[in-house]
């Protein structure tokens, strides 16, 4: 892209990863949304993206100087299912740009046409989900967790067919990187085992580069993935996200969220809540996705094992062993935003149940897991209703205000250092599918609205009220979630 400067390591390093492809050509492309500020980051001038040649640029008609489109190759199991050979089937890397801070970052094509490993598919995307896309990355990238992030979504001209006819578009989407659990899993089934080794030394000096000087680096590399996925997923369950197809194709070795299908965000708490479609058994419900990471990255262990000792017997000791750390690392980190959450400075001793306690109460209650939180702070201000209204009918509650009286007398924070984690507003399902419904329609004002409200989330924004207040009732019980494919 113009003023960009390309120096692609995945491709320079990884043979055997990927196979060279290009975009299939838009038809009449059309920017509709552009991150300026990310644009900026990127050393890109919005005015130039906002051009006919950016928009060629952004859809994939035009190939950016220096850029070498590859699509990339993985494996994963899928709901428990192990799929050998996955990879982009819609979607290409254009190459990798390094920021002025010094920040290496992918830019990435979805929705960009069929590629070797569409496997059946025609590699297009409709409109609606690659918005929806856009739309929660910078919604979570404003709460603070780590995700990959979305420059730009242009529509291509073309109609895609699902159960209708419906506008294509693609999404450019910036990520430290692509590299997935399920990447390392592709290249262990490989013939060729200088793949892995590759991987591994790209992996490490591109995310985890002290691991270098470790005893044992490839040990050390799945320590530091296991933390970054320990704090991720901690992250999301103190905002209530439900990634929704935790597969091992869709865990990043970054530890940022990637692939925003059919995810969705809590309402009425509940640790079963499902909004899938396709997820039948609840495998990656709420309060299953912990241990869905665990369960990830005991994949990702098992095809590191070669390089943590060549006994395998002793490998697999060694890799169980950090792997039983995981369990208690999320519980450390989820606790400590959950102390933050209830206003406590210092953590006492029975702050993790306090805390198990206090979503108890919300489940007996079915309160909504955002504004519940958020009243938290109000009652630290003397506003008693929105706390009691939400809660008081639940048995025990009383008892637990009590319990919380005593744990802030050891150290309380104030109700704005409280009101900077527990948000006002989040991708709520209603708004959200019924701003991608009127943008389909051509209507883009109620999304462009969504995505201004939900980049400041934890400020109460006079006039916009309704962002903060959960679904109906009517929508909320039969609501779903899809793939978008």
């Amino acid at each position: 892209m113009a003023g960009l400067e390309f120096d692609n390591s995945f491709v320079r390093d990884l043979d055997g990863l990927y196979e060279r492809w290009s975009a299939t050509t838009a038809a009449n492309p059309e920017l509709v949304v552009l991150n300026d500020e990310l644009a900026r980051e990127l050393g890109v001038d919005p005015d130039d993206l906002r051009s006919p040649h950016g928009a060629d640029l952004l859809v994939g008609n035009v190939v950016p100087d220096g850029a070498e489109p590859v699509a990339q190759a993985y494996a994963g199991h899928q709901f428990g299912g192990y799929s050998p050979r996955l990879g982009d089937g819609r979607a290409l890397l254009l190459g990798e740009v390094i920021t002025a801070e010094d920040r290496r970052c992918d830019i990435h094509l979805k929705g960009s046409g069929r590629t070797p490993f569409a496997r059946g598919g025609d590699g297009l995307a409709a409109f609606g989900p690659m918005l929806r896309e856009y739309l929660m990355c910078e919604a979570m990238h404003a709460l603070g967790i780590p995700t990959t992030r979305g420059l730009a979504v242009i529509t291509t001209g073309d109609d895609v067919a699902r159960e209708t006819m419906l506008p294509g578009a693609v999404f450019v989407r910036v990520a430290s990187s692509h590299l997935r659990v399920g990447t390392f899993q592709y290249a262990a089934s490989l013939d060729d085992p200088t793949v892995l080794s590759r991987l591994v030394d790209h992996a490490i000096a591109r995310h985890v580069p002290e691991a270098v000087d470790a005893e044992i680096p490839a040990l050390a590399f799945l320590g530091a993935v296991i933390d970054a996925q320990a704090e991720l997923i901690a992250r999301w369950m103190l905002v209530g996200f439900i990634h929704g197809v935790m597969n091992t194709d869709n865990m990043t070795i970054s530890g940022e969220t990637i692939d925003y299908g059919p995810c969705a965000f809590m309402d009425a708490y509940d640790p079963a809540t499902v909004f899938s479609s396709i997820d039948h058994g609840g495998r990656y419900a709420f309060g299953n996705q912990p241990q869905m990471a665990l369960w990830n990255l005991a994949r990702l262990a098992e095809s590191l094992l070669p390089f943590i000792d060549p006994d395998a017997d002793s490998a697999i000791e060694i890799a169980t062993d950090a792997l039983q750390q995981f369990p208690d690392r999320f519980r450390r980190a989820w606790s400590l935003g959950m102390a933050v959450k209830l206003g406590l400075a210092a953590i006492p001793d029975d702050v993790a149940d306090l805390a198990d306690d206090f979503l108890a109460l919300l489940q007996v209650a079915g309160a909504d897991f955002t504004s519940t939180f958020r009243s938290l702070s109000r009652f630290v201000d003397g506003d008693e209703e929105p706390l009691r209204s939400s809660l008081g009918a639940a048995e025990g509650f009383d008892a637990w205000l009590v319990r919380w009286d005593a744990a802030r007398a050891t150290g309380a924070l104030t109700a704005d250092a409280m009101d900077a984690v527990n948000p006002v507003y989040v991708p709520r399902n209603h708004l959200v599918d019924g701003a991608l419904t009127a943008a389909t329609a051509g209507d883009l004002g109620p999304f462009t609205e969504l995505v201004d409200v939900l980049r400041r989330p934890f400020v109460d924004q006079p006039g916009r009220e309704r962002y903060a207040e959960p679904a109906p009732p009517d929508f909320a019980s039969g609501f779903r979630t899809f793939c978008g494919t």
